[in-house]
């Protein structure tokens, strides 16, 4: 039975799958072995190198360039219709492989933008396209026969008595409905009604507050005639008042939700009436009611005579209504509200996570326990994988017996050859770096306090890149810096199964395992993944490393 039951992933081409020579040093007729100067030399980018696999003389098959449409494919195509092909080639971009690639990264910004711009658009200007705001301090309520809408008095002339910019300033919004020449054949809702609320003049002859003997109504009849004469701007919206500002007017009542203003009915009837009680409630919920903000939809559903004087009071006295959310304000603040509970509940998830963690499970992970006596279960590692202190047989399917000699077995490694400290593993990738930063990380990574044998560099080469300025490609620099171990062999490309779909699900790629060595003795062991591509990207002069 086989120790190790692994090999390469069939890739598209009907040739036998390719290998790479052995190098050879000279003089050493014992059998192949690591030579790390020129392994993964690539000279330049753009350039043709001299092939990494190498796949002989038979033939050659490229993946096919069309037939793969999907969904993601047909996206970037849509998202980049402004780019046709000769567009593309015209700028450089001439294979269909590499245009395919562009399309696809400003697809992914485009989406990018996109979504930022949906992001920015709720935090800002979503309130804003919702929820507008109210008018300015200068949009004044005015009720009359026919006009019961706030008017804009911005430009409005002063007429004699009156002063309107003197009332904005004392309250905005304010009922100035008494100001105007009125009568009761101006409220049909009232016809009929004999109660004091539906008879009482409109107009008195003196101000309730006593502090003027000039008629209340002292600006003619309000009508078109009346408002181009004034300059007033209708606006045509109603004016809202919220509770707080309803207790605080005097002699304002809330009504099924609408705001009465009761001044021109008390100055006309400064004592309380007997046996009426719509004068009643009146009265008893401007007396005692100012903290609850004066709401008398109750009282008037009590009983029908108070029911049926309901649309008179509306009519007769109606100053505006209760200011309520609209859609657009709740959707906006319904939303707003639950970013911030998600954020906020993101936020004290992962704080508490952190407290948990430090106070109950952080110690349980680094505490030291007793290992003598006590053995690696054979089932808990992975077929083939070495369980012994020094395996002669290697550790890659291709390094298996190429010395031609069967060792005896070794022992099998308990825990207190391994030890009490903790085995951590350091992910370096690497793309296009030259050799001083990919030094700089390594040394810095195999300088630190925690034991050499317990910490494991794994370096990961994304493509046969070589970088600007550069004279040996990525991987070669990073093959240049290992100490190869012999036992490890000369690594072969092996195949994966890669995150995408097509030619692009197949990939392959070498393994190189050794020492990193830094210059004040630390001997790190460390594992490089070379991503080395199909043989027909190898062979490709305008291959790229993203269409892998």
């Amino acid at each position: 039975m086989a120790r190790y039951d692994d090999a390469p992933l069939p890739y598209s081409s009907s040739g036998p799958m390719p290998t790479r020579n052995p190098t050879l040093r000279r003089g050493n007729t014992r059998g192949g072995t690591v030579k790390r100067s020129k392994t993964l030399t690539r000279p330049e980018r753009h350039v043709a190198p001299e092939p990494l696999i190498n796949p002989g003389t038979s033939a050659q098959t490229t993946p096919a360039e069309g037939g793969n449409w999907n969904w993601w494919v047909l996206t970037s195509w849509i998202a980049t219709f402004y780019a046709p092909p000769a567009l593309l080639r015209a700028c450089g971009i001439k294979d269909k492989q590499t245009q395919q690639a562009w399309r696809e990264k400003v697809t992914l910004c485009t989406i990018a933008v996109i979504m930022g711009a949906i992001v920015g658009f709720a935090t800002m200007g979503l309130q804003s396209a919702l929820c507008p705001g109210g008018e300015t301090n200068k949009a004044y309520q005015l009720l009359g026969s026919q006009n019961r809408y706030a008017f804009d008095i911005s430009e409005s002339a002063t007429p004699e008595h009156v002063n309107f910019y003197q009332l904005a300033n004392n309250m905005s919004g304010q009922d100035i409905t008494m100001l105007f020449q009125r009568n009761n054949d101006d409220y049909p809702e009232c016809q009929g009604k004999n109660a004091k609320y539906a008879t009482s003049p409109l107009c008195p002859t003196k101000d309730p507050s006593g502090t003027s003997t000039d008629p209340i109504c002292s600006l003619p009849q309000l009508n078109k005639q009346t408002v181009e004469t004034l300059k007033l701007k209708n606006l045509t919206l109603w004016e809202g008042y919220s509770w707080e500002q309803v207790a605080k007017l005097d002699d304002y009542l809330v009504l099924d939700g609408y705001v009465l203003n009761m001044g021109p009915y008390l100055a006309a009837n400064p004592n309380s009436i007997e046996n009426d009680p719509v004068d009643q409630v009146i009265r008893r919920a401007l007396d005692k009611q100012r903290s609850s903000g004066k709401d008398v939809t109750n009282q008037f559903y009590h009983t029908q005579e108070l029911r049926d004087a309901i649309p008179c009071m509306k009519s007769r006295y109606l100053a505006g209504h209760i200011d309520k959310m609209t859609p657009g304000c709740f959707v906006a603040a319904l939303f707003l509200y639950c970013s911030l509970g998600v954020i906020l509940g993101v936020v004290l998830i992962r704080f508490f996570m952190a407290l948990i963690f430090n106070w109950f499970i952080a110690h349980r992970l680094v505490e030291k326990q007793d290992v003598h006596g006590r053995a690696i279960a054979p089932t808990v590692m992975p077929e083939g994988a070495n369980v012994s202190v020094n395996n002669q047989n290697g550790t890659a399917p291709w390094a298996s017996g190429q010395n031609g000699q069967k060792s005896a077995p070794a022992p099998i490694m308990d825990m207190a050859q391994i030890g009490q400290d903790l085995f951590t593993v350091c992910l370096i990738t690497c793309y296009s770096e030259g050799e001083e930063g990919i030094r700089g990380t390594l040394d810095s990574i195999a300088s630190t306090t925690f034991p050499d044998q317990r910490k494991l560099l794994w370096i990961v080469c994304d493509g046969m890149i070589t970088g600007a300025g550069e004279k040996m490609s990525t991987p070669d620099i990073c093959v240049s810096m290992l100490d190869a171990d012999p036992r490890f062999g000369n690594p072969q490309p092996m195949g994966y199964i890669a995150v995408g779909s097509g030619a692009k699900k197949e990939n392959r790629a070498m393994v190189y395992a050794g020492h990193y060595l830094t210059k004040n003795g630390h001997r790190t062991p460390a594992v490089i993944v070379v991503k080395c591509g199909m043989p027909s990207e190898a062979n490709d002069a305008t291959w790229k490393p993203w269409q892998a």
